[in-house]
């Protein structure tokens, strides 16, 4: 008897050292993956030697406190073109988001900056807002931006043109809807930035994705430009909360980090990627709204005048207090659609050109 019990027992004695084993496996796999997340996330913020601002002149600029995890969080994110650099090797924003985060309500909106916003620079007189960082580096961009919007901007987070591509790349490309044909020859670096994109639903790759938030020629130039960035920025940002996604971090990290650069530690990046997974998009404007802004020229230069500062920060308190996701009454659509509305319904019949 003693033998048929030792043989029954065999069975369960192998299936629990194969569970052993397969819980040591996915173990060591969690502990792999999250011992490179923490490594590629840490590479994201430069020393002064790898720091592609290390020429940039250090100024005193006035940033705001810490952030300590509870009050909102706002962060800068600057899209650069390295064809584009001046004499210290950085190249004018070629796109302004700010993300902005509040922990208390789970809400997050997505602000674009028209790049030819003709602002105060601090340090440096009236200029373009795209032109900040190449006079003072991201922390005098991140100044500016957070004066423009009447917010405090405590972080950046800069890529250039090829980081994006291995973002998307990495991600298996994004399935989105292309508007409209577009078109256009870029004959620098061996048409290497032409654009070539076909009307419909389908998976972008990196360069596709790269030729699709690039696109600016059109009737309303970067004011549309602006909005299919940010709409394509939220797809990007639904696709990353993907569980294949969430698995394959660390092997999205490490592709971007070379092209990547920003002030978020590591312990913050931890802090925002908990949040992320509870928060919903509440919203996206473009900044300022059609309404705030008429075209002048200074000097040969065309550029975008705020019509009020004030009432600019005011129209960003207001969308902020907002929430898309919820379907208004008539009566709100009526008083909100000369102000709150997309880009589209705002610049429809504008008289703005390229």
């Amino acid at each position: 008897m003693d033998s048929r019990v030792k043989k029954k027992r065999r069975p369960w004695k192998y299936a629990l050292y194969g569970l052993l084993v397969a819980v040591g496996i996915v173990g060591a796999y969690a502990a792999y993956q999250a011992f490179g997340v923490y490594t590629a996330l840490d590479g994201f913020q430069k020393d002064q030697t790898e720091s592609r601002f290390e020429h940039i002149p250090v100024e005193p600029v006035n940033l705001p406190p810490k952030w300590e995890g509870k009050e909102r969080v706002n962060i800068l994110m600057l899209g650069g073109d390295a064809r584009d650099s001046d004499v210290n090797g950085i190249a004018r924003s070629d796109s302004l988001l700010v993300v902005s985060v509040d922990p208390q309500t789970k809400k997050a909106h997505l602000f674009s900056i028209l790049r030819d916003t003709y602002v105060d620079i601090p340090g440096h007189g009236k200029g373009r807002i795209n032109t900040a960082i190449t006079s003072g580096g991201p922390n005098l961009a991140m100044e500016t931006a957070g004066n423009l919007l009447g917010l405090d901007i405590q972080y950046y987070v800069y890529a250039e043109f090829e980081g994006f591509k291995s973002l998307i790349d990495a991600m298996g490309g994004i399935e989105f809807e292309v508007e409209k044909n577009m078109r256009y020859t870029d004959n620098a670096d061996g048409n290497r930035y032409d654009i070539d994109l076909k009307k419909g639903l389908q998976v972008l790759d990196g360069d596709k994705a790269l030729q699709y938030v690039r696109f600016r020629h059109d009737a309303m130039s970067d004011f549309t430009r602006t909005e299919r960035q940010r709409n394509f920025m939220k797809a990007v940002a639904d696709e990353m909360q993907s569980t294949w996604n969430l698995i394959r971090m660390k092997e999205i990290l490490e592709s971007v980090q070379p092209f990547i650069e920003t002030n978020l530690t590591v312990n913050d990046m931890l802090k925002l990627g908990q949040l992320g997974l509870g928060i919903h998009m509440a919203g996206s404007a473009q900044v300022p709204p059609m309404d705030l802004i008429r075209e002048e020229r200074v000097g040969s230069a065309s550029v975008l005048m705020p019509r009020s500062e004030e009432r600019v920060q005011s129209y960003v308190e207001e969308v902020l207090a907002g929430d898309d996701t919820i379907v208004p009454t008539d009566e709100e659509t009526d008083t909100t659609d000369a102000r709150g509305g997309s880009v589209k319904a705002e610049t429809e019949g504008a008289d703005i050109g390229e």
